[in-house]
Order: C-alpha cells, then sequence, then structure tokens
C-alpha cells in the first residue's frame, strides 16, 4: 500500500476512499482518587461555588443563611 496527497492506493492499484486513520494513543493517566488531576478540578468548582454564593448576595442583598 502506497499513500499519496492523502489517499491510499492498494496493492492492486486500486483507490481507497477512506480517510487515513489518525495514530490511537491511551492516556494512562489516573482520574480517580486524590490524584493531582482531581484537586485541581475540585478546587475550580469550590471556586466557582463561592463566586457564585457572593454574586447571589450581592444580588438579592441578602445572606444565604
Amino acid at each position: 500500500m502506497k499513500t499519496t496527497k492523502g489517499v491510499v492506493i492498494s496493492e492492486s492499484d486500486k483507490l481507497n476512499n477512506f480517510a487515513i486513520e489518525p495514530k490511537m494513543y491511551v492516556d494512562d493517566t489516573p482520574r480517580t482518587g486524590f490524584t493531582p488531576y482531581a484537586e485541581r478540578l475540585n478546587g475550580r468548582l469550590a471556586m466557582i461555588g463561592f463566586v457564585s454564593l457572593l454574586a447571589f448576595e450581592v444580588l438579592t442583598k441578602n445572606g444565604v443563611i
């Protein structure tokens, strides 16, 4: 099989109309537990919640409690 200009031509000189598949990879970093990814996500969500709470108090002129 030879590749020219983004198309694949087989051994029998037939044109393959399908796109060339990209190289696949697997991300093996853990996404659960006390990982840096999880802690960063928790921190960002906490910051969003705190700013939302402050905005709610400013707009309603009442405290949440």
